[in-house]
């Protein structure tokens, strides 16, 4: 057992970030030396702690990872048929600011042009991968839209915001539920996967991570999304409202989530670390953006504080005294309830250990240095 227990939000993050650098070389983090959104967001995680803290081995180690598969020309493997070879895109924009060189820029541009190749539904919505053909998931809004508007704001390209925010509208269109407030994981155009709603295409089931990501997604575009935009207060009322739907689903117990959102009295249904990890960071986004009245906002605050300090009673540790986070879904396509919850769980998984990084982050400031010391 750690002989030291981190006291601050910052210090749990920045003990999850050593505990996997001391497990892996950057290049190594699983699946090793392959452009992947699984260390995207772990290294996204860790961006965020190293913006705050400003210890170099951290962008050092970014930098490597990114290095590791980016020559000097800007050259880089990736996947061309799917969102998700986007999302580590997002590494690329602060390594081109801090050192000029010319390649992360270039690798920014193929991504970019990744999105020109991509099929899309008859309303333009991009399909999460072209084998899930006709296919809108919520995880693809973070896996391309975080890094297209960060491409708009460094390279001028206007006109990408306004595609992120069509493709934000389309999820709403077809996949948000009225009456829980959720989203469900996807939709089918066409209607033809057994999972499909006949009549709506939805797939039946409130995943999770798949609504973090969504949350994180919108989060993070009222960050980049300019101050004069009209956009930021339809997304800031939407996100509000998903908020609010958050919270009412949050387990009044163990302050987590369950891996079926809406389910948490189904026996089989568990309580799903990844999703909940982001359930926090975005509840905590929330509250900082200001965008909730002041009752709703103090229930926030409330509900993303107990949100944490249930993760951080769920931590476990290794031999090594190192960090490691359980219960964290695998990847996942969409389907029926008996598909989540019968998905294996992982410990330390790239997924949950990053959205953890991101949510304690992001808490660092809902806690005064005295209250964190006693948490």
């Amino acid at each position: 057992m750690i002989g030291s227990l981190p006291q601050t939000p910052m210090e749990w993050a920045q003990k999850a970030c050593d505990s996997l650098m001391d497990t892996y070389k950057a290049g190594e983090l699983p699946p090793a030396h392959r452009w992947h959104y699984h260390q995207g967001v772990f290294l996204c995680g860790m961006e965020l702690l190293w913006k705050k803290v400003r210890e170099d081995r951290y962008i050092n180690y970014i930098q490597e990872y990114v290095d590791d598969l980016v020559d000097e020309q800007g050259n880089l493997y990736f996947a061309r048929d799917e969102l998700d070879a986007v999302q580590a895109g997002l590494l690329l924009f602060n390594l081109h600011e801090r050192t000029g060189k010319p390649k992360y820029r270039v690798a920014a541009g193929k991504l970019r042009h990744l999105l020109l190749t991509l099929n899309r539904t008859a309303e333009g919505g991009y399909w999460h991968k072209d084998k899930y053909a006709h296919q809108m998931w919520l995880d693809g809004l973070y896996m391309a839209g975080v890094f297209s508007l960060k491409y708009a704001n460094a390279y001028g390209e206007e006109g990408l915001r306004e595609e992120v925010l069509h493709q934000e509208r389309l999820m709403r269109k077809y996949m948000k539920d009225e009456d829980t407030g959720l989203l469900y994981h996807a939709w089918d155009e066409r209607r033809r996967m057994p999972w499909a709603d006949p009549e709506t295409g939805c797939s039946p089931e409130f995943w999770a991570r798949s609504l973090g990501w969504y949350g994180l997604a919108v989060s993070q575009f009222m960050d980049e999304l300019p101050e004069h935009d009209p956009a930021r207060a339809e997304l800031a009322a939407e996100l509000a409202g998903f908020v609010q739907a958050l919270i009412r689903y949050q387990d009044a117990e163990s302050g987590l989530w369950y891996q079926v959102v809406d389910k948490g009295h189904e026996p089989d249904n568990w309580l799903e670390t990844s999703g909940s990890c982001l359930f926090v960071y975005t509840i905590a986004r929330a509250v900082k953006l200001g965008i909730l009245p002041e009752a709703a906002a103090q229930e926030a605050a409330a509900a993303a504080r107990k949100g944490y300090e249930g993760l951080l009673q769920v931590l476990e540790w290794d031999e090594q005294d190192r960090l490691v986070l359980p219960d964290i879904c695998i990847g996942t396509g969409a389907g029926d309830y008996n598909s989540y919850v019968t998905r294996p769980k992982v410990s330390n998984d790239l997924h949950g250990v990053g959205a953890l990084v991101m949510a304690c982050v992001e808490m660092q400031e809902l806690y005064p240095a005295e209250e964190a010391d006693s948490v």
